[in-house]
C-alpha cells in the first residue's frame, strides 16, 4: 500500500518553526510563524476568554453534537460582528452561512460551494498571497489564477495593475480578497479603493471571496471591515471567510465561519444547504469549544467590551513594534527607506531584502523569517529589537558578523 508513497517536503511555515525549535542559541528571534505574541514571546490568553471558558465550564450540561452549521447563537453574533447588525444584506434575509474548524476551514467549504455551483470557475488570486490559499481553494479542484497585487518599490497596493487585470475578469468567476493586514505583505486597500473595486465588480460581474482573519488589528473592529461591508452592501452575490484566531486569540480551538450572500432568500436557503452537505463530506461537525467562547464575548457587555480593550492593547502593541522597528533600521548603509512597515497594516510586512541576506540573518545570528521576507512584527520586542536591528544592520552593509 505504503511502498511507494514519497516523502513531501514539510509546510515551509510549519517547517521553518521546527529549525527555530532545534537551534541551541538563547538568543534567537522568530519572526515566522503567524501568531501573535506579547513583550515577553507569549502567546497569551486573553482575558475575556478566560472568563468566557469558566462560565462555560460550569453551565454547559452536554457534550453531544451540535450540527453540520454549528452554533446558531455563534454564527448570528459573527455576522453582526463582521457586518453590523443593520446591514442591509442581513436585513433583507439574504446572508446564510455555518460555522466551521478555524478559517482554513471556512475557506474550504467556500471553495467547495463554488466548486458545485460553477465547476469551471477560476479563482484569481493577488500575487502574492497567504501560502495556505492555494491547498485549500486549489484543492477543492478549482483553478487558481494570479493578479498583479503589491508592488515591491513602492511597498504598497500596485492598484492600477490589479484593477486593471480584474477589469478582465469574466462573469462567473471569483476573485479572492483580504478583508484586512494583507497576509504576508501588510499592504491593504483603503476606503475608496475598496469602492472603486465595489464599482467594478457590479460592471464585470465576477463574485467577490473576501477572506477575513484579523478583524481588529489594523486600525479597529469597526474600521477593518468597513471595505467588505459597502462591497456586501452593493453586489448581488458574495463569499466571506472568517477566522477567531488572531482577534481572539484562540488558535487551537479552531473557531471561524463561511458567510454567503445570495440573491435572495431562496437562493441563499439553496446555497446553505450545499455548504452543509459540504463540510458533512469532509468534517461532519464543527468543534463547539471556540465558537461557544466568542459568542459568549459577543453575547456579552462586560465580556465584549474587555475584549475589545484588550484587542486594542495588542494592535497598539503591534503598531508601536512597526514604529520602533522602522526608526532602528533609518540610516542603514544599503540606504533602504523601512518607512513602509510604519504604514502597512495587521502582523505581517515584506522587508524585500534579498534570499542571500534572509540565509544570514538565520545562520549568523539565529533570526528566522520565510524566505519570502515576510515578518511577523508581534515577534518583535522591546528585548530583541537592538539585536534585531543590529544584525539588519549588518547583512544591509554586508559586513560579516
Amino acid at each position: 500500500m505504503f511502498d511507494d508513497v514519497p516523502l513531501l517536503p514539510p509546510d515551509p511555515i510549519l517547517g521553518l518553526l521546527s529549525r527555530f525549535r532545534a537551534d541551541p542559541r538563547t538568543d534567537k528571534i522568530d519572526l515566522g510563524v503567524g501568531v501573535y505574541q506579547d513583550e515577553e514571546g507569549r502567546t497569551p490568553v486573553m482575558r475575556a476568554v478566560q472568563e468566557a471558558e469558566s462560565r462555560l465550564l460550569l453551565t454547559q450540561t452536554t457534550k453531544t453534537y451540535q450540527g453540520i452549521a454549528g452554533d446558531p447563537e455563534f454564527n448570528e453574533r459573527m455576522l453582526a460582528m463582521l457586518l453590523g447588525p443593520e446591514h442591509p444584506a442581513l436585513r433583507d434575509g439574504r446572508v446564510r452561512g455555518v460555522q466551521t474548524p478555524g478559517g482554513c476551514g471556512a475557506l474550504r467549504i467556500g471553495a467547495e460551494v463554488i466548486r458545485r455551483a460553477r465547476p469551471a470557475a477560476r479563482v484569481w488570486v493577488s500575487s502574492p498571497t497567504w501560502a495556505n490559499h492555494m491547498p485549500l481553494i486549489g484543492g477543492s479542484g478549482l483553478e487558481l489564477v494570479e493578479y498583479p497585487y503589491y508592488d515591491p518599490v513602492t511597498r504598497g497596493v500596485d492598484f492600477d495593475a490589479m484593477m486593471s487585470a480584474l477589469a478582465n475578469v469574466p462573469a462567473g468567476d471569483v476573485v479572492l480578497l483580504h478583508g484586512c493586514c494583507h497576509n504576508p505583505t501588510g499592504a491593504d486597500l483603503d476606503l475608496a479603493q475598496w469602492r472603486e473595486l465595489t464599482a467594478l465588480t457590479l460592471s464585470t460581474g465576477f463574485t467577490p471571496y473576501i477572506d477575513t482573519a484579523y478583524q481588529g488589528l489594523a486600525d479597529g473592529v469597526e474600521e477593518d471591515v468597513a471595505g467588505l461591508r459597502h462591497m456586501m452592501a452593493a453586489v448581488p452575490e458574495c463569499v466571506l471567510a472568517a477566522s477567531c484566531s488572531k482577534n481572539f486569540g484562540i488558535y487551537r480551538e479552531r473557531a471561524g465561519g463561511v458567510y454567503f450572500l445570495a440573491r435572495n432568500t431562496e437562493r441563499a436557503d439553496a446555497v446553505l444547504s450545499n455548504a452543509m452537505a459540504a463540510a458533512r463530506q469532509i468534517y461532519s461537525m464543527p468543534p463547539a469549544h471556540g465558537a461557544a467562547v466568542v459568542s459568549g464575548i459577543l453575547g456579552d457587555a462586560a465580556l465584549r467590551a474587555d475584549w475589545l480593550q484588550e484587542l486594542g492593547e495588542v494592535r497598539a502593541r503591534i503598531n508601536a513594534m512597526r514604529e520602533l522597528l522602522a526608526t532602528r533600521l533609518a540610516g542603514n548603509a544599503a540606504g533602504t527607506d523601512f518607512g513602509f512597515v510604519r504604514r502597512q497594516k495587521g502582523m505581517f510586512s515584506f522587508l524585500g531584502i534579498t534570499p542571500a541576506q534572509v540565509t544570514r540573518l538565520r545562520e549568523e545570528f539565529g533570526v528566522y523569517m520565510l524566505d519570502s521576507t515576510r515578518i511577523n512584527v508581534a515577534g518583535i520586542t522591546p528585548r530583541n529589537i537592538e539585536p534585531l536591528a543590529a544584525a539588519l544592520h549588518a547583512v544591509l552593509a554586508g559586513s560579516r558578523a
